[in-house]
């Protein structure tokens, strides 16, 4: 008689096969070429260094924003200062949020990994818990029959 038998979830063997991975590359040439193209350019906007230069191009058209007058400066500060250089800086906090979400989603994945890992090993244990009772059970049966 056994006194227990675990019942795997059926989510763990799923949970095997869908560990995370990197997103893989689309299919066909051009496709590829596409996404890696625009990952490049991303990379690269995606940095102070282009904010800076970026911030350096937009400087060279204010002295002519200036002398044109307050409406001229103030379209020069929103579209080519604000939209030029922010994006970067934008993107930039973007790449440095994202990561950090990637490295807190991985340690969950890990945490998951972890807990169910002890959790199988206390299933183990209380098996052989259950091995021994059901031997003591065994052997107070025997003793006890006239």
């Amino acid at each position: 008689m056994k006194i227990f038998e675990h019942h795997p979830h059926p989510h763990i063997e799923t949970r095997k096969k869908r560990a995370p991975k990197p997103k893989p590359l689309p299919e066909g040439r051009l496709a590829r070429f596409n996404a890696l193209l625009g990952e490049k350019i991303t990379k690269g906007v995606g940095t102070m260094w282009c904010a800076y230069a970026f911030a350096l191009i937009a400087l060279i058209s204010l002295p002519e924003a200036i002398h044109t007058g307050k409406g001229a400066l103030i379209s020069w500060i929103a579209q080519t200062f604000l939209q030029l250089v922010l994006l970067s800086i934008i993107m930039v906090g973007q790449k440095v949020e994202g990561a950090a979400a990637d490295t807190r989603a991985d340690d969950t994945y890990n945490d998951a990994e972890a807990i169910l890992h002890e959790a199988l090993e206390i299933q183990k244990h209380l098996e052989a818990q259950d091995a021994l009772l059901q031997k003591l059970i065994e052997t107070h049966r025997k003793d006890a029959k006239p």
